[in-house]
Parts: structure tokens; sequence; C-alpha cells
């Protein structure tokens, strides 16, 4: 069974995009964490959806990749310019062991069950040079009673769940996990900084992640 399939739903959404969507700004935490990056640095941005962090980013001076499995996406960020565009999946990156400083996937990776999320980490820890960072989002384990109190759901993987939610994203699997599962999933890296934050919506909770791939520097 396949279980990466949300990128369906978002490319729908990206093709009917308006002016003045959350989906155009930048979030605060991606501003704090590049403010420390060295100058010119290769970012990646994972799911990078209509590009409001790739951007924002290339416009800091930044070496940009914008990578989607949404095509829509990504022709809205060629449409404004400036930053290389790749149609991809994030568990099977198209790119070179060690080819970014940096990596970004903003409520990304937890779309999928365990199997997709792991290969996907391996993935970010594989393109991702010695001492370079991860910055990311992951659904906590507190949020999931939320959505159960809202929808009828199945677990149809260990923390990977759908949801009879039509017309949104939760009837494509997602996964929620605890802080020990989340450090568990990604070996290979410190922990720098880990948050279980509450989104706009009551009940929304993620885990806001900042990683530091092991190894010594080049």
């Amino acid at each position: 069974m396949k279980t990466d399939t949300a990128d369906v739903h978002w490319n729908d959404h990206w093709a009917g995009i308006k002016a003045g969507s959350k989906w155009l700004t930048p979030e605060p935490d991606v501003m704090d964490w590049a403010r420390g990056l060295p100058p010119g640095a290769r970012i990646l941005d994972l799911g990078a959806g209509v590009g409001r962090h790739a951007l924002w980013l290339a416009a800091q001076g930044f070496e940009v990749v914008a990578l989607d499995a949404a095509p829509e996406g990504l022709a809205e960020i060629d449409r404004m310019g400036g930053v290389e565009t790749v149609l991809g999946r994030m568990d099977a990156l198209p790119f070179p062991d060690h080819s970014f400083d940096h990596v970004l996937s903003w409520n990304v990776i937890y779309h999928g069950d365990e199997d997709v999320l792991l290969r996907s980490i391996g993935e970010i820890r594989r393109v991702l040079k010695p001492g370079g960072t991860y910055l990311g989002t992951m659904l906590s384990k507190r949020r999931l009673p939320f959505e159960q109190a809202r929808y009828s759901g199945q677990e149809i993987g260990r923390n990977a769940w759908i949801f009879d939610a039509p017309g949104t994203d939760k009837i494509h699997p997602h996964y929620f996990c605890s802080a020990a599962d989340l450090l568990a999933l990604f070996s290979g890296f410190e922990c720098l900084r880990l948050e279980d934050r509450e989104h706009e919506t009551p009940g929304s909770w993620h885990w806001h992640l900042t990683l530091e791939k092991l190894g010594s520097r080049p």
C-alpha cells in the first residue's frame, strides 16, 4: 500500500493558491534559523510547496534548491524565479551524498507511514554534510486525541493514521510521535532543540526540531 499520497491533495491546493494565503508567508522559526547560517550556504527545502521559505531564503543570499512531489507548487516557484526546482519524492532524493550544507522540511515528512518516514530521514541524512543542520516539524502524539475527537480514524501502521475527513489531507496517512519516538527515528543526528508547540488551531500540536548531523566536518 502506498502511503505517501498527500501530495495529491496539496497539488490541488497549490493550483488554487490565493494571495494572502498563510502558505505564502515564511515561518518565524525558519527566519531565525537562517540568521545563524553562514552566508551563501546551500540549502535544500524538502517539500517546498509554493516556495514561501525557498524564495525568502534565496532573497537572503542562500543557494536554495526547492524539491516537491507536487508540480503545481513548483510551477508557482518557477513563476517567481531565482530558485532551482526539482520534482521528486522525499524518500528518494535525486542528489549526491553530502550535497547540502543544511536541510529544511516544514510540515512535510510526517505524511506517510513509518517506512516512508525512515527512508525520508535516511535520505536527509545522506544528502546533508556532516555538521550541517536540519530544521523541521513532526506531528506530536499529543495531537492525536484531538483528531480522533473530530473524525473517525484508523491506525494503518505503527503511529500512522488516516481519518474520514473529506476535503482535507487527513484522508492521507499522517505519522504521530512522542519525543522518544522522534529521537529514535533521527539516529545519526544530535538534537539541538525540540519543542512541542500548539499551532493556531486548538490541539494542533507539532514538534519543532533542530538537529545537527553527526560526523566530522570536511
